[in-house]
């Protein structure tokens, strides 16, 4: 089993997530208009969801961004080093790439915003057996506050 790893810095669990709920349901745009599960690998820019625990996750629970939330895709883009490069090397190249994509996302300098972000990141082993280089960006209220609407091109 393959799964994606993120470190969502106010959690403090470390448990491998996996939902029963069915899968979230897209509209003709490709946007979530019922909640339920979304794969990380087929993960979408403007994906609306709440916190999982800490660690590694195969799902996440999407929301319509309409709806209460804690988190929203803004970017997404591919690692380029043929070989595993190391647990750190991952996690500083994906958070350098997502906040250099912070600005032109969301609207605002990351330094002037009420958002902050975390990558989510390949592990070694989806790497290694599923070519997986694929980094998510995902931004969250500085104070944990709920989300209602999308952040992308909000200014906030």
């Amino acid at each position: 089993m393959f799964v994606r790893s993120f470190a969502h810095p106010f959690l403090g669990l470390v448990a491998l997530v996996v939902f029963a709920a069915c899968d979230a349901q897209r509209d003709e745009s490709g946007a979530i208009s019922e909640a339920g599960d979304v794969s990380v690998f087929s993960i979408q820019i403007g994906d609306c969801f709440d916190d999982a625990d800490d660690g590694e996750v195969m799902e996440v629970g999407g929301i319509p961004c309409g709806e209460p939330h804690d988190n929203e895709v803004y970017a997404l883009f591919d690692l380029v080093d043929d070989a595993w490069p190391g647990d750190e090397a991952v996690n500083e190249t994906a958070g350098a790439g997502c906040r250099e994509r912070f600005a032109a996302a969301i609207g605002a300098d990351y330094e002037d915003s009420i958002l902050m972000f975390y990558p989510m990141t390949p592990t070694q082993g989806s790497w290694d057996e599923l070519d997986d280089r694929e980094v998510v960006c995902v931004a969250y209220h500085m104070e944990q506050e709920k989300l209602t609407g999308s952040v992308l091109g909000s200014g906030m």
